[in-house]
């Protein structure tokens, strides 16, 4: 190992947000491209950096700080958390395979979900912490690094494990919703492991407490189309609505 190459390429992750393996190649044109990759997957490891197709995106620029810490909101908006989490409960048929997105609602959800038998995946440790508490379901938590922020798993490492899960319904948590953008999330790791979820999932239902409406962060996990099932806790402007029927979204508002 040459501790100084690791302390260019940590540089250049503190300047650029995006680092392309043929750039540390022409950098460092004596070290073979296997030896830069798993220079890339230390700097993952160490939280530095995430590993993407052709390259390493800088954690510098891939922040959540544009949403509220894990335990705020933990205490907001609790009626409305419940409201939609009794509601989706409603969508579960025993036995089914099932992914649980991480977040304050489907923390909610995992608490008041029967004790039945289903196999579920989740991205949230708090999430698999309140599901063991029940005796019937298999709880499956998916491996990664932990995002601090949404106390969730993500990284190259979770999309590997989600690789070979077969998902019959996942439950979606946006962080923002906005008929121009989709469903949108403040990091990008988070994001790639989401439309992930989504590509594999027979269905995707999408939680959506109405507070987060009109509300567009960096990067967007799906459109209207990749969507089955929309369960918000209050009624959705027009233009949204529309959109969602002409794509043939069904719309449940919790009562």
């Amino acid at each position: 190992m040459n501790p100084s190459r690791r302390t260019v390429i940590r540089e250049l992750l503190a300047e650029k947000p995006f680092i392309a393996l043929k750039e540390l190649e022409a950098i460092f044109p004596e070290v073979s491209s296997m030896t830069l990759r798993r220079d890339i997957e230390y700097f993952e490891k160490q939280g530095e950096a995430i590993k993407v197709r052709g390259g390493a995106r800088s954690m510098k620029y891939i922040t959540t700080t544009m949403e509220d810490s894990f335990h705020k909101r933990l205490g907001e908006n609790l009626s409305a958390k419940e409201k939609i989490a009794r509601c989706a409960i409603e969508l579960i048929e025993t036995g089914r395979s099932l992914f649980l997105d991480s977040g304050t609602t489907v923390l909610t959800l995992a608490s008041l979900l029967p004790d039945e038998r289903h196999t579920i995946i989740t991205t949230g440790p708090n999430v698999a912490l309140e599901l063991i508490k029940k005796k019937k379901p298999i709880v499956n938590l998916v491996g990664g690094m932990v995002n601090r922020d949404n106390i969730s798993i993500l990284g190259s490492q979770a999309i590997r494990f989600l690789e070979d899960i077969n998902i019959d319904i996942a439950f979606i948590v946006p962080s923002g919703f906005s008929l121009k953008n989709g469903l949108t999330s403040g990091n990008y790791s988070e994001c790639e492991l989401k439309r992930m979820v989504v590509e594999k999932a027979r269905q995707v239902v999408v939680l959506v407490d109405t507070s987060k409406l009109d509300r567009s962060l960096p990067f967007t996990v799906c459109g209207l189309d990749k969507i089955h099932t929309i369960v918000a806790n209050d009624y959705l402007p027009d233009d949204i609505t529309e959109a969602a029927r002409s794509a043939g979204v069904n719309i449940i508002i919790a009562q």
